[in-house]
């Protein structure tokens, strides 16, 4: 049975006082898991705002997945973060994320979800990036470089290389399962005995690993 450590938070001290959403997320991570077959090991619960990745105990919550081989697993993608690089960072850590209102997908699609989410919001940046250069030009004086922007760019060039490389090996899985080998697990072993289907770091395939690639290909 997977161990989990489940991850709450809330925006505010008056709603973690009062539990007000802290109730909610408790609730439909409980559902998650009995759902998944779980088991729930330990809880951490941060009272910040998302735009914060810096959290306490979401730190300490990942240290411990990391440190157990648990499972974290949040109520909704957001309260985790809204941050499409902060997502696909711990996404190559090798962290395994359950998210409860989304349970039929894995940590990777919710990275990619995250960073097409953040298309408008990339839009509505260009359009502020234009004004600012149209202020410059007038002589108004700005501020420096932002590198939130510039994590959000390096996140979407690790996406698209995750994409290449999964169009790379996909050929080789489609003629794997047409030998009637279906399993991730043993399309995993397979590629671990083909040529030329390594996976990005050159390690061993895992059931997940071979999951991203599915979706990532789609």
């Amino acid at each position: 049975m997977t161990n989990f450590i489940a991850y709450h938070r809330v925006s505010t001290r008056e709603q973690g006082a009062s539990g007000l959403g802290l109730e909610g997320q408790a609730s439909s991570i409980e559902r998650a898991l009995t759902y998944e077959g779980g088991n729930l090991v330990d809880t951490f619960t941060d009272i910040e705002s998302g735009a914060h990745n810096d959290r306490p105990a979401l730190t300490q919550a990942i240290a411990a997945c990391h440190a157990s081989g648990a499972t974290l697993v949040v109520a909704k993608l957001d309260r985790l973060s809204r941050d499409a690089a902060y997502l696909l960072t711990l996404q190559s850590t090798g962290l395994e994320l359950l998210v409860a209102d989304s349970p039929q997908m894995g940590a990777l699609e919710y990275g990619i979800k995250a960073v097409f989410a953040e298309q408008e919001r990339r839009q509505i940046s260009e359009r502020t990036t234009a004004a600012l250069a149209a202020a410059k030009a007038r002589g108004v004086k700005l501020g420096g470089p932002k590198p939130r922007e510039a994590a959000k760019a390096s996140a979407e060039v690790r996406l698209a290389q995750a994409i290449a490389h999964a169009q790379a090996i996909m050929p080789i899985i489609e003629r794997i399962q047409a030998l009637g080998i279906t399993s991730l697990r043993a399309i995993a072993r397979e590629l671990d005995q083909r040529k030329g289907a390594e996976t990005p770091r050159g390690g061993s395939w895992s059931a997940q690993q071979v999951k991203n690639i599915l979706a990532l290909a789609a």
